[in-house]
């Protein structure tokens, strides 16, 4: 990772800039459930009917005996698919662990995979995040930060939002002195249809806290991410 440095011109008083920080997320998108009590949804009727709509307009005949209880699959696969919007990030990272002895660097958990919904076509993309924060006296399982990575996931996404979404909720709940993501993913609706490449990965990253302010930091994170570091 090359880091860009200014140097100042001499005899020339520097201007105070103004320091550069990521955009906040609204706290309601990581520390609770994604739908309102008082939110309106249609009844699972309403929406198996919407499903054999459209199978009726790709040119379908929804009575023929393989599509019958198509409508019913898929609304159950819905279900499924989009739990994350039911579940609350912040209840998964409630729990932490004071027995550290003192340890001060950071935690990576890499090659956590995934699959979400692009929110532009509804169609899959997948892939893997790597996690790691830097613990203030107190830690959270392992696994929880897999299974914070699920509850975004299964929610429509694109994979910027994803990724910052994962890095604003581990900074908000644990205030760790800093999060590092980075994210690897193929989408579908590029590689199986509009343009059809396959096998073009995107990659996205979130740095708070020391991560942000450290390019060393960020550096020994990318390498450990890669596998290069010894």
């Amino acid at each position: 990772m090359d880091a860009l440095i200014k140097s100042i011109r001499p005899n020339k008083p520097a201007d105070k800039q103004p320091e550069s920080r990521p955009a906040e997320l609204d706290p309601s998108e990581f520390l609770a459930v994604a739908v309102r009590a008082d939110q309106p949804r249609p009844a699972r009727a309403e929406a198996e009917q919407a499903v054999k709509t459209l199978l009726a307009y790709i040119g379908e005949n929804t009575q023929r005996e393989g599509l019958l209880d198509t409508p019913r699959r898929v609304v159950e696969a819905f279900d499924e698919l989009y739990q994350g919007y039911h579940q609350c990030p912040a209840e998964v990272l409630d729990r932490t662990f004071g027995e550290t002895a003192g340890y001060d660097d950071f935690v990576l958990v890499r090659d956590i995979e995934f699959t979400s919904q692009c929110e532009h076509h509804m169609m899959p993309f997948y892939g893997k995040a790597h996690i790691a924060y830097t613990p203030v006296e107190r830690v959270v399982g392992l696994s929880k930060l897999a299974r914070l990575t699920d509850i975004f996931a299964r929610r429509l996404q694109t994979q910027e939002h994803l990724t910052a979404q994962i890095a604003a909720a581990i900074d908000e709940i644990l205030k760790p002195r800093g999060v590092a993501v980075l994210v690897e993913a193929e989408h579908t609706c590029m590689s199986v249809r509009g343009v059809a490449k396959h096998g073009a990965m995107t990659f996205t990253s979130r740095f708070t806290g020391m991560f942000r302010d450290n390019p060393a930091e960020q550096a020994r994170f990318l390498s450990l991410v890669r596998g290069t570091q010894r």
